[in-house]
């Protein structure tokens, strides 16, 4: 059996430093997955809401801390943008866009799969309601529902969008690539770098086996 029949195929670089990569359709399909799943729960709270809570009438749900408050946001947050709700909608479109560009051209971490995952489902959410939701296509009114003290009301997808950018910023914090093939090319050309630097290159202190000052040189 040859080596090559032995060694672990990788799509990223192989041996104890690589870190695990995904393919491009994973990480397409898992943040299909994570989108999905988010989508349809936020659809699912927010008919929930339309059901059963009566608008601008505030419901305790954890005290006074998180309340419960139906109402119908055309704009962004605190109802900014309001009067140009089809400029929302094409920048909520864009948002997934270029997230799945992005994710296609440059996105290999399990992590950031997660984190654009989320971003990408709390984006669909609200786009779901931008363009199916009375009044009508790109004036659609977002169903919002969770209210804190001094913030504006929001909903699942929203959460979803904030804490998949917070994970981004995080990852980006700790040092964590995007795709963590280019932190192993960099480690190993940093490597090469500080050889040569040295005045040997990487492969000079491996002995030849027809060296004959080497171990398995010798008879």
């Amino acid at each position: 059996m040859s080596h090559a029949d032995t060694t672990p195929t990788s799509a990223g670089p192989s041996g104890s430093g690589a870190r695990r990569r995904l393919p491009r359709g994973g990480v397409l399909g898992g943040m299909l997955l994570v989108g999905g799943a988010l989508a349809v729960a936020d659809q699912l709270t927010k008919n929930w809401a339309e059901a059963n809570l009566h608008e601008l009438v505030p419901q305790p749900f954890l005290g006074e801390f998180l309340q419960l408050t139906l109402l119908y946001n055309s704009g962004a947050a605190w109802g900014m943008g309001s009067g140009i709700t089809p400029v929302v909608t094409c920048l909520q479109v864009a948002i997934v866009i270029g997230v799945i560009v992005f994710a296609v051209r440059a996105v290999r971490s399990p992590w950031y799969t997660l984190a654009l995952g989320l971003v990408l489902g709390g984006a669909l959410g609200n786009i779901h309601d931008r363009l199916l939701r009375p009044p009508g296509p790109f004036h659609g009114e977002v169903v919002d529902f969770l209210e804190l003290p001094h913030w504006p009301v929001f909903n699942v997808a929203d959460m979803a969008v904030v804490g998949g950018a917070l994970l981004i910023v995080l990852l980006g914090v700790i040092g964590h690539a995007a795709d963590p093939a280019e932190v192993d090319a960099e480690a190993e050309a940093e490597a090469e770098a500080e050889a040569r630097a040295q005045g040997e290159s990487p492969t000079d202190s491996v002995a030849s086996p027809d060296d004959p000052e080497s171990p398995k040189g010798t008879r």
